[in-house]
């Protein structure tokens, strides 16, 4: 989580939100790092959590990160929710909870849907504070 935290701290100097993610693979190896890049790119879907899936894909050359864990600030989105387990990762651990746009629990639960084809473990609230306090805080800079 403190590589993630650290992501998400400089997604600030581009007015993103600061939300940042990375994917270990089985031995701990950090295989794809990613923040949010929505108004770096205008791009809508380049969410941290979509970087840093691209990142690790692109370095395995594979679709699929069986066995790795994506561990992200802020809880995923639906949109992120559903490229987690389409990427086919094995372990998700978040941050901050998202109570107005959360797909793994707050406003819904995309991942632990018993309907969902792939099932993945999740760990979450490590660090909640710290990763709540980057949002509040920049938010806070916003009003």
């Amino acid at each position: 989580m403190d590589q993630a935290i650290a992501i998400a701290r400089k997604a600030t100097s581009t007015g993103d939100v600061p939300v940042g993610a990375i994917i270990i693979n089985a031995d701990g190896v950090i295989i794809g790092r990613g923040s949010n890049e929505r108004e770096a790119n205008s791009d809508p879907t380049a969410h941290a959590e979509i970087v840093a899936i691209r990142s690790a894909a692109n370095r395995l050359q594979n679709s699929r990160l069986d066995g790795a864990t994506l561990i992200v600030t802020l809880e995923p989105c639906a949109m992120c929710a559903g490229a987690i387990a389409q990427a086919r990762i094995s372990n998700l651990i978040f941050g901050a909870w998202d109570q107005k746009a959360g797909a793994v629990g707050s406003v819904w639960d995309v991942i632990r849907d018993p309907r969902a084809l792939h099932k993945m473990n999740v760990t979450a609230g490590i660090r909640e504070v710290e990763c709540a306090k980057l949002l509040s805080d920049f938010f806070e800079g916003q009003r």
